[in-house]
């Protein structure tokens, strides 16, 4: 039988437009390959940081700072902080990345590898117009250049009068380039040496009187008075800072019934304290508390280095080890943790 011929000039307009939308499933049918529109993703909210401190000096945190591209932790931080001039931070670890270097927003620069493990406190000092990183652990102190190129070395001799200590905690640096090394793992003295390595002497010794110590585990050159600088000892194990001249002569205890002071820095009128027992503090230049961070109300946390980042909460600390102050005022703590944790903190604009 034969068909009849359809035409479109003998079709109403309604049939019309019915034959064109069934034209054009077929042709759309007739391209399997084409892919239909894609459903845009949903927005993906910005992380909002949390808040800790009192008063006019609150902060907020950075979420997620300081991560390395690849790698899902930075491996164990049981070290401390350092800031260049250019506003690079320097994080010591105990894994195989060994130094690393941030930029201040939490970027990568790079890290110095195996070589540079196991430093337990960083410090930068300018030395005729450039700069230098000092970084001292177990027996050796390393002055670097800022490409990790180790300039010169001390090394402990045991036994030794010169370089007795056996597992030094913290160095720094004065503005004559002496350097000075706490034993506060070993002897509990702090060893002065010259820029070129002589030894100038020791003081100090285990103990609870003033100029004594019980682990003198961080140290920090305050030169607010360039006249006057002064040594501040973070006395861990007496729970208390000391502060003491150039010469080993003691000046004050400032401070007393901290929880396991570990690192400080000064910045301006500010110094940072990191506590061990699961605190930061922030003091004024007469060493009274302005601001209690980020502390830890779970006490079996405190001081613990086995806390899974699961356990963690932001803006909560679990055991500060090292600190450090930004030319912008903010705040960088390290806590001493199995995985590694850096936590960032900036000041709430509201304040």
């Amino acid at each position: 039988m034969e068909l009849p011929t359809i035409s479109l000039l003998s079709m109403t307009t309604k049939n019309l437009a019915a034959s064109i939308l069934l034209a054009t499933a077929f042709s759309v049918q007739a391209h399997p390959d084409q892919k239909p529109a894609s459903t845009p993703a949903p927005a993906v909210e910005p992380k909002v940081g949390a808040l800790t401190g009192q008063g006019d000096w609150v902060y907020q945190t950075v979420p997620d700072w300081g991560h390395i591209p690849g790698q899902e932790f930075i491996g164990h931080t049981n070290g401390n902080i350092a800031v260049d001039k250019s506003g690079k931070i320097y994080v010591s670890t105990d894994g195989p990345n060994g130094i690393i270097i941030y930029l201040p927003d939490g970027t990568f620069v790079r890290s110095w590898g195996e070589p540079s493990r196991r430093f337990h406190s960083l410090v930068v000092n300018e030395e005729g117009g450039k700069e230098f990183l000092y970084a001292v652990g177990g027996g050796r102190v390393c002055k670097h250049d800022l490409d990790g190129k180790v300039i010169f070395q001390i090394d402990h001799k045991p036994g030794s009068e010169d370089r007795g200590w056996t597992n030094a905690t913290a160095v720094v640096v004065g503005a004559d380039g002496t350097i000075y090394v706490a034993d506060g793992y070993g002897t509990n003295l702090i060893y002065k040496y010259a820029q070129d390595g002589k030894f100038l002497g020791k003081f100090g010794a285990p103990g609870t009187e003033p100029g004594q110590f019980k682990i003198c585990h961080g140290m920090t050159l305050d030169a607010r008075n360039p006249n006057k600088p002064i040594l501040i000892i973070s006395d861990r194990e007496n729970h208390r800072i000391q502060t003491i001249d150039l010469n080993g002569n003691p000046i004050a205890i400032p401070i007393t019934g901290l929880r396991q002071p570990t690192s400080t820095f000064v910045h301006g009128d500010l110094l940072l304290v990191a506590e061990l027992g699961g605190r930061a503090l922030l003091l004024d230049k007469n060493y009274k508390v302005l601001s209690e961070l980020g502390d830890n109300p779970i006490l079996t946390q405190r001081a613990g280095f086995g806390v899974p980042p699961k356990d963690w909460k932001d803006g909560v600390f679990t055991a500060p080890h090292g600190c450090a102050i930004d030319q912008k005022g903010d705040l960088y703590i390290q806590d001493w943790n199995k995985w590694g944790r850096i936590t960032k903190l900036v000041k709430n604009p509201l304040n």
